[in-house]
């Protein structure tokens, strides 16, 4: 499961993917309800928005099921509630990224681990979107990374609690992305496989020092806000 990643940056968004997102300013180090650039398809042309890191379901009330909803299991998009109308519709999106985190324990505790392209280029991860009306009736786009069992892969089973499953997310290659976007569900899933463990590199990334979180149900503190940041659903 990845609930930490870090987006690709607008310049090379634009040198890579050929788009870039209306505002630019996003966070670098992207956790669940942040905003974040995804990349659709239109027709045969690709548009870049920023959504929030953590699907938001069409029944959702209070908007908060980003906290739960960032990652999609693949073996059960199509029948849970949260993803089942996204997957229906084939609101296929890309998730560029610069590299994601994983906790490894081979040291006995948790240690951020750095998962980037072995050539240093952005990562293009398969992902799934949905729009989400907010109690004031603005429209907020969210999206989930979908993710795949692990267990045999040389790379990604190094991550993750001893005794959990093993999960990755979905790397898709770049003459993939455009096939990805305008697949049908046959298509899609054929897409939705084990990426070649040569494709990356790893190494430790300890998470920096943090600021204390706000007491359970607090909105988050304007520091831990980066414009647009967390949103704010009022």
């Amino acid at each position: 499961m990845c609930a930490n990643y870090a987006p690709t940056s607008p310049d090379r968004l634009r040198a890579v993917f050929g788009v870039a997102p209306y505002r630019t300013d996003y966070v670098a180090d992207a956790y669940p309800g942040h905003v974040a650039p995804m990349i659709l398809g239109v027709g045969s042309a690709r548009r870049a928005e920023l959504a929030v890191f953590g699907l938001i379901p069409p029944w959702s009330r209070d908007g908060l099921n980003y906290r739960q909803c960032y990652n999609a299991r693949t073996e059960t998009v199509a029948e849970k509630p949260s993803f089942r109308d996204a997957w229906k519709r084939a609101q296929w999106c890309v998730v560029p990224a610069d590299a994601v985190y994983e906790p490894c324990y081979e040291t006995g505790k948790a240690v951020r681990w750095r998962i980037e392209s072995a050539d240093g280029a952005p990562l293009a991860i398969a992902g799934i979107h949905q729009q989400w009306r907010a109690p004031g009736g603005d429209i907020v786009q969210s999206f989930s990374m979908l993710t795949i069992n692990a267990d045999a892969h040389p790379v990604m089973n190094r991550f993750h609690a001893p005794g959990d499953e093993k999960r990755s997310v979905v790397l898709l290659e770049p003459d993939a992305i455009d096939a990805w976007l305008a697949a049908d569900h046959d298509q899609a899933r054929a897409l939705l496989r084990a990426f070649d463990p040569s494709r990356v590199r790893t190494f430790s990334a300890p998470r920096p020092p943090r600021k204390a979180k706000p007491a359970a149900g607090s909105p988050p503190a304007a520091d831990d806000r980066h414009s647009p940041g967390l949103l704010n659903f009022d």
